[in-house]
């Protein structure tokens, strides 16, 4: 048990909500500031890519126990649905039967969340942005302006879950010895629409996540469950083809036309979603430590913002959440060594996941399409099923399970070395599910070792 606390959480998305709720079902007094509008009261902003919630995820919101009325708003989705250009639309199971990750509305869950912890008692203040944090003693300084009067808060323990940019970290980087970067790719993303049709029926089959892998550039397209899909366009900021290239409505129509010929009819929903919102890049921010004495932590992108190209920017913010509140349960009322062990568990993890999403960037704009990584994917689909305990592909240890995904990492990159002795094999595109195939894979496992 622990003793009782005031605690502020600042930044009110998917992670500080789901981190409100569970102090507060704790025991504790939370208070969550956010310096945008309450979410539930304003329109959506066109900047967002829908989420893939999977096993981590899922582990957070069952350990708090609002897995099943969260399942309500979401669509599983068990296979990726490839549209190569000039070939038939072809299906990639994610992973055994009954696996699936589930699509969901960043904006819908964001309110969920918001209601479930009001629900229990967090309090709210949207609109009161902070300005300052007193580190040592967990004050924060709140106010209009930078130069405006301030509102000075007392708290026992701050959280920053404020995002890549957050306001708590900032102050924590004018420490001595608190190292930090940052990384932009150069490839932006765009939010897009495809409408349902008349009757509330999907466009596209909607147990499926689309992908249009074009090399240097993609498309993608969750479903939503008013018929919808949520769609992004993931494309270089400059170059031959690129945000910076299609400045007029016919260039745009041009370059759906050419590149998304299957999707044709639903051109004018997409320009017209391109040149209404907003184009947006993508960070990856690393930094430690995470925590301030036992007085300030930092969980989520506040700590470790990732690429999307995984899916696990908001499923490794859950796992946070739940790593943490394993520690409350062994350490009680020791903050700083819940802290400490949290930050130790957890940094690299996150450095791992973040290098997980920037390859899979190659993969999905790139290798989906490729006859090569597609055989690749049923040589080990294949064997995987036959030896489960030797084979356990590296998508299905980072996505449907919570095993640590430093393990999945290292893993990956074995698994990927024996692949590519795999497909040295003469032939090995008419005999790849052969049993000779089968013994070469068990050969060379047995010499480099196994998972």
């Amino acid at each position: 048990m622990q003793s009782s606390k005031n605690i502020a959480v600042v930044g009110s998305g998917l992670v500080g909500s789901l981190l409100a709720l569970y102090l507060q079902k704790a025991g504790h007094k939370v208070v969550v500031f956010d310096r945008r509008p309450d979410i539930r009261k304003v329109e959506f902003s066109g900047r967002s890519i829908n989420l893939a919630m999977s096993n981590r995820g899922w582990k957070a919101l069952r350990e708090i126990g609002i897995e099943i009325e969260i399942k309500k708003i979401a669509l599983p989705l068990d296979k990726r649905a490839l549209h190569v250009s000039s070939q038939p639309l072809y299906f990639q199971p994610y992973g055994k039967k009954g696996e699936a990750i589930y699509s969901i509305s960043r904006g819908v869950l964001n309110r969920k969340m918001i209601d479930l912890a009001e629900a229990e008692g967090v309090k709210f203040r949207f609109e009161e942005k902070v300005w300052d944090i007193d580190l040592a003693n967990a004050r924060l300084y709140t106010g209009e302006s930078e130069k405006s009067e301030w509102k000075e808060y007392q708290y026992d323990l701050i959280f920053g879950a404020d995002g890549a940019f957050s306001r708590v970290r900032h102050k924590m980087q004018r420490n001595s010895r608190f190292n930090y970067s940052q990384h932009f790719v150069d490839v932006g993303y765009k939010e897009l629409t495809i409408d349902a049709n008349p009757d509330g029926s999907h466009k596209l089959d909607n147990a499926s996540f689309h992908i249009w892998p074009r090399g240097e550039f993609m498309l993608i397209a969750m479903p939503n469950l008013d018929g919808s899909f949520t769609c992004t366009l993931f494309l270089p900021f400059e170059g031959e083809v690129s945000f910076e290239s299609l400045t007029t409505e016919a260039q745009a129509d041009a370059f759906f036309e050419t590149h998304f010929p299957d999707i044709k009819e639903e051109i004018s929903n997409l320009k017209r979603d391109f040149f209404k919102n907003p184009t947006s890049s993508m960070v990856t921010i690393k930094c430690f430590p995470w925590t301030y004495w036992d007085k300030v932590a930092l969980v989520g992108d506040s700590a470790h913002a990732i690429v999307p190209f995984y899916g696990q920017g908001m499923n490794a913010g859950f796992e946070d959440i739940s790593v943490l509140f394993e520690k409350m349960k062994q350490h009680g009322d020791n903050w700083e060594q819940i802290f400490l062990e949290y930050q130790q568990e957890r940094k690299p993890n996150a450095d791992a996941i973040a290098e997980l999403s920037c390859r899979n960037f190659l993969e999905m704009s790139s290798k989906t399409a490729d006859p090569e990584f597609i055989l690749r994917k049923k040589i080990e689909k294949r064997f995987g099923e036959k030896y489960p305990e030797l084979w356990l592909p590296m998508y299905s240890r980072v996505t449907f399970s919570d095993k640590p995904y430093t393990e999945a990492l290292a893993i990956g990159d074995w698994q990927r070395a024996v692949m590519d002795e795999v497909m040295e094999i003469p032939g090995i595109e008419e005999k790849w599910n052969s049993q000779k195939v089968e013994d070469k894979m068990l050969e060379i496992i047995k010499n480099n070792g196994s998972t």
